[in-house]
């Protein structure tokens, strides 16, 4: 219900190279570090969201949304479900094309509050395995 191969289609090729990803870090041993590498491998631009606002794969990072100074079309959420939501509603907010609740992240309220505001959502998937089906 939450991740129709049309809407991953639509995110991962229509809906935009810049990707904001949050709870990227430098931590070469999170699956947000691996999974950024692979968006960027597929022409991504990814923006680093966290706390540390530390530099990641060339970019520089921020510590929250919207502290991004440029739009962001995709932002892919890397953090526990329990605040998730939260992380959905400043996607909103700052005007993201889409939202990416990453493999384990599931929070059906957000997912019902950020379709009602036109945004594509996807939950429980992880786009650097979805990515590579579709690009030749």
């Amino acid at each position: 219900m939450y991740a129709d191969e049309e809407t991953i289609r639509r995110i991962l090729l229509d809906t935009g190279e810049t990707w904001a990803v949050v709870g990227l870090s430098g931590n070469r041993s999170r699956a947000a570090y691996r999974v950024a590498e692979v968006l960027q491998r597929f022409g991504k631009r990814v923006v680093p969201v966290h706390p540390k606002a530390e530099r990641v794969h060339g970019e520089d990072g921020y510590a929250s949304l919207s502290d991004i100074p440029f739009p962001v079309d995709v932002v892919d959420v890397f953090v526990n479900s329990e605040v998730a939501g939260a992380v959905a509603d400043d996607a909103v907010a700052v005007g993201a094309k889409a939202v990416w609740f990453q493999l384990g992240v599931v929070d059906p309220g957000a997912y019902d509050r950020t379709r009602a505001a036109g945004l594509d959502m996807i939950m429980d998937r992880c786009p650097a395995i979805e990515i590579p089906a579709l690009r030749p």
